[in-house]
């Protein structure tokens, strides 16, 4: 699929059926989430405008006036020293992987982070059917940089989760000097 067909852009109230859809598939069917009971579209929406009154990206990608994928940056902690840290997250409909969209979706979700002030942004990646997410974090800037061990259990299995940062916007520029 060419990438210029996808349009990357921020979330519309009119596209959260579409997000909450693609996320339920990874809530019933894959550990790569800890949510056991998929959001509605009304938690989607609550969601979305709580990111938009801190400032933060929502974005979606669209094939042919179809979302097929999401991204956002939501607060990695709720204290108020951790303001400039978010964490991500990136899913795409599950017939469109590995194509180009989640390092399409993550790179713009990044420029946006950097324009909103933020300055560290860190993935927690399940560790159960995830290589892609991680190469993709990876290959985005992001470094490994430790694991938490039997910390989610679902689907009858004890699953680790990795973390990844990427410094961006001025903390990237202080850690090339």
């Amino acid at each position: 699929m060419p990438q210029a067909c996808v349009r990357v852009r921020a979330v519309r109230t009119e596209d959260l059926a579409a997000v909450a859809g693609i996320y339920r598939h990874y809530v019933l069917h894959t550990r790569v989430t800890f949510d056991e009971v998929p959001p509605t579209p009304r938690d989607w929406q609550e969601r979305a405008a709580d990111l938009t009154r801190r400032g933060l990206p929502f974005l979606v990608a669209e094939l042919d006036g179809a979302v097929v994928g999401y991204a956002y940056a939501a607060p990695w902690k709720p204290k108020p020293a951790y303001r400039h840290t978010v964490e991500n997250s990136v899913y795409l409909a599950p017939d469109r992987t590995g194509r180009g969209l989640g390092g399409r979706l993550l790179a713009e979700l990044l420029e946006e982070c950097a324009r909103c002030g933020v300055h560290q942004v860190v993935a927690v990646i399940a560790d159960s059917g995830t290589e892609s997410s991680a190469a993709l974090h990876l290959r985005h800037g992001f470094t490994e940089v430790g694991r938490l061990r039997r910390v989610g259990r679902k689907h009858g299995r004890w699953i680790d989760t990795r973390l990844f940062q990427c410094a961006i916007g001025v903390d990237a520029m202080e850690e090339q000097v």
